[in-house]
């Protein structure tokens, strides 16, 4: 999941279940803290999340992190650069993933189907990137961190009345990376949407949008 270029047709959806997939018995679960692959790994497979929530992030040289992405439901991870993972995946809650050959992806090896299934989500996976990059650029902080609850809400959250609800499986310091921006400046954004009644914050990680036209118009810059 990335937090792309604003407007409805920039909000992350799921996708669905891939066909052609491997028996269920070859269903990978991880445990929250759990690690699937490291950067620099060998990519010998790729995954279909089916549920939980996972980060992906690399190390800079000086030890400052980027979190590259969180791969949620319908979300395929592991797409190899050079033939290697070019980031650690790590689960933020018990997750479940559906394997796939990396050759798949590269030769349709036994299913042309899933081979253009892949290669459609890798495609989109790169789009969705650019549009990621460009809003790390142009964005203030309050227009990232609305523009990142604006695609949960639309992803993942649940009604609640008027209201929509989500949970936050990630710490501020992950949403802080994954948005350029400082834990504090995340947490103080947090603060001011809150105090403009656009959200409300029940035990740090569940988040009820009270006022979701104007989180969406947030996203877009618009303070009127």
């Amino acid at each position: 999941m990335y937090v792309t270029i604003p407007d409805q047709d920039a909000i992350s959806t799921p996708l669905p279940p891939l066909s052609g997939t491997l028996p269920k018995t070859t269903e990978t679960r991880l445990k929250p803290g759990n690690f699937l692959y490291f950067e620099g790994d060998e990519v010998a497979w790729l995954y279909q999340v089916t549920s939980g929530v996972v980060r992906l992030s690399r190390l800079l040289a000086d030890g400052r992190r980027q979190v590259i992405a969180f791969g949620y439901p319908g979300d395929i991870i592991g797409f190899p650069k050079d033939g290697l993972h070019h980031t650690d995946c790590e689960s933020l809650t018990a997750a479940r993933l559906q394997p796939f050959r990396r050759s798949h992806l590269e030769n349709g090896e036994g299913d042309p189907q899933l081979h253009h299934a892949l290669l459609q989500a890798a495609l989109r996976e790169i789009s969705a990137m650019q549009d990621h990059f460009m809003m790390l650029g142009r964005k203030s902080a309050t227009e990232k961190l609305a523009s990142f609850l604006c695609v949960l809400m639309e992803r993942v959250g649940e009604d609640l009345g008027a209201y929509r609800q989500f949970t936050l499986p990630m710490s501020r310091s992950d949403i802080a990376d994954f948005l350029g921006l400082t834990t504090e400046t995340v947490s103080r954004t947090f603060t001011q949407l809150r105090k403009s009644k656009v959200i409300a914050i029940d035990n740090n990680h569940t988040i009820i949008v009270q006022k979701p036209t104007a989180l969406v118009s947030l996203s877009l810059g618009d303070r009127d």
